[in-house]
C-alpha cells in the first residue's frame, strides 16, 4: 500500500506542477521523477509512468496530434533510465548526466524529427528548438540534481511520510 501511495504522490505532484500557470514550458519534474521510479519499479512500469503522465495531462488540458509521440518518447526515456541505472550508480552526478543526454535526445525526437509531419523544415525546426532545449535542459538537470536524489531515497525507504519535531526539513519516518 505504501508503494502505491508513493507512486500516486509522485504522479500527482508531476501532474499538478504541470498545471501551474505561467511556468516556463517543459520545466517540470517528470524526468527527475522517472529516473528513480525506473530504478525501483523497472522498465515496463517506468514506460507506463512516462507515457501516462503525458497522456493524462494532455487528455485533461489539450489532447493533440503530438500527444502519442511525446508520450511514447517519454515512455522510452523511462526504459532508457532503467538500463542506465542498472549499469551506473544512482548518484547526483549520474542523475544529471542522464537528464542532460535524455533531454537532448527527447527534444531531437519530439521537436525536430517530427517537424516534417507538421510541414516544417528540419533545419528550421532544429534552429527554433535550440532556445527551448536550453530551457528544457536547465529544468531537467536542475530537478535531477535536487529532486531525483530525494525521490530515490524515499522510494527505496520502507517509510512513508512524517514530520520530525524540531527538524529543519521534512524527513521520512516509519508509519
Amino acid at each position: 500500500m505504501k508503494e502505491k501511495i508513493k507512486i500516486l504522490t509522485i504522479f500527482l505532484g508531476c501532474f499538478l506542477f504541470r498545471l501551474l500557470p505561467f511556468r516556463a514550458p517543459n520545466v517540470e519534474p517528470l524526468m527527475a521523477s522517472i529516473m528513480p521510479i525506473s530504478r525501483k519499479y523497472g522498465a515496463f512500469f517506468s514506460f507506463l509512468f512516462g507515457f501516462l503522465s503525458i497522456f493524462i495531462y494532455d487528455f485533461v488540458t489539450h489532447f493533440g496530434s503530438w500527444t502519442l509521440t511525446v508520450g511514447i518518447t517519454y515512455g522510452f526515456v523511462g526504459i532508457a533510465a532503467y538500463f542506465y541505472f542498472n549499469k551506473f550508480k544512482a548518484s547526483v552526478l549520474n542523475f544529471a548526466v542522464f537528464a542532460f543526454f535524455a533531454t537532448i535526445i527527447f527534444d531531437l525526437i519530439t521537436g525536430v524529427m517530427i517537424a516534417p509531419l507538421f510541414g516544417e523544415n528540419l533545419l528550421t525546426a532544429l534552429v527554433l528548438q535550440i532556445p527551448f532545449t536550453l530551457l528544457h535542459l536547465a529544468g531537467n538537470v536542475g530537478f535531477a540534481l535536487t529532486l531525483s536524489p530525494l525521490l530515490n531515497k524515499w522510494l527505496v525507504s520502507e517509510r512513508l511520510f512524517s514530520f520530525k519535531k524540531n527538524a529543519s526539513f521534512v524527513s521520512v519516518v516509519n508509519i
